[in-house]
């Protein structure tokens, strides 16, 4: 079974592309999600990140306070780089763990910082998601309801398209809907055929 990374920066559609995948039968596990999900529910994961950012980390009713750790995290890249640090292992076994459970001919992971986080060698193949960067902060601004200025602040902590480009051994150029998916059905001919 090959193991496929699927990345792209804020707002290239990622999410969108990983969703188009899974209509066509494809297994794709959302590292986001999921990393998001254990930080709610492992006990060692919740106490490293209350070691680290204090216990207003979690909000009084137990829930994982989002946006405090974003407001702590995007401004301190020290601090971020702590944070990956406890989060980034608890994903990987998790995702393993995954992985072993699936039947098909490849799997998808769709995670963000796959470049930055130096994890291209854990995958048999890269596609990388892409759109403008206009395109891509107006999404952003939509779909979160956050500021410009945040956004590009955020942004500034994930490599330029052009530099992931060269490590990627697909692109998918997201910006018509129409035009993604005819790429994703042909980049699934051809995973198939290589698997």
């Amino acid at each position: 079974m090959k193991v496929v990374g699927l990345t792209g920066g804020m707002g290239s559609g990622k999410s969108t592309v990983a969703k188009m995948f899974k209509e066509l039968g494809v297994p794709v596990y959302d590292s986001d999600k999921e990393a998001k999900m254990l930080m709610q529910t492992s006990g060692p994961l919740r106490k490293g990140i209350c070691d680290l950012l204090g216990t207003e980390a979690y909000t009084k009713e137990g829930l994982l306070n989002r946006g405090y750790i974003a407001q702590r995290v995007f401004e301190d890249r020290a601090l971020l780089n702590q944070l990956n640090a406890i989060v980034h292992p608890a994903v990987r076994i998790h995702f393993k763990e995954w992985a072993q459970a699936q039947k098909a001919p490849y799997i998808i992971q769709e995670t963000a910082l796959l470049f930055e986080n130096g994890l291209t060698e854990n995958y048999d193949v890269v596609i990388l998601v892409t759109a403008p960067k206009e395109i891509r902060i107006k999404r952003v601004m939509e779909r979160d309801a956050s500021p410009r200025e945040a956004i590009v602040a955020r942004m500034r902590n994930q490599w330029e398209d052009g530099m992931k480009k060269q490590g990627s051994d697909y692109i998918i150029e997201n910006v018509d809907l129409e035009k993604t998916k005819a790429k994703i059905e042909e980049i699934n001919s051809a995973l198939l055929e290589f698997s």
